[in-house]
């Protein structure tokens, strides 16, 4: 070691009057890691987010599920009802299943409604099924 710092090699480490010193824990939250690019893990999560594709139904098929929708509510009997509900963030969507009896189709607004309060845009429904009649498209 050089003779330049002898003298104060043996000195007390200097304490301030006027500020406390500063705890442990403090002095290593100043070291603590730093995220520059606030919301980018949010934008990471919602990439990597799957979702499904939007199904396209042919003619007969359409018909098909009109019929059914129509012979259970006139049966009046419990319904699954399978549809598709559009991601707000992102292309596709989730498919999702409801069940229960049918209290009203709207025709004009195209809004099925289920006994539960459950409303469905009637253009995504994909498939119905009932044990009323044994169908499971």
């Amino acid at each position: 070691m050089s003779d330049n710092y002898d003298d104060i090699l043996s000195l007390p480490h200097p304490t301030s009057k006027t500020h406390p010193r500063m705890s442990r824990q403090d002095r290593a939250a100043q070291f603590s890691p730093f995220a520059a690019l606030t919301g980018y893990e949010a934008v990471v999560k919602e990439t990597a987010r799957l979702t499904d594709e939007r199904p396209i139904l042919t003619e007969d098929e359409i018909a098909a599920l009109d019929a059914k929708l129509r012979l259970t509510m006139e049966l009046d009997t419990e319904v699954t009802v399978t549809w598709f509900r559009p991601d707000n963030k992102k292309s596709g969507g989730s498919y999702l299943s409801s069940t229960g009896r049918i209290r009203k189709m709207d025709e004009l607004q195209r809004i099925l409604t289920l006994e539960d309060g459950t409303r469905i845009p009637i253009h995504e429904i994909t498939a119905v099924s009932s044990a009323a009649f044994n169908y499971t498209d």
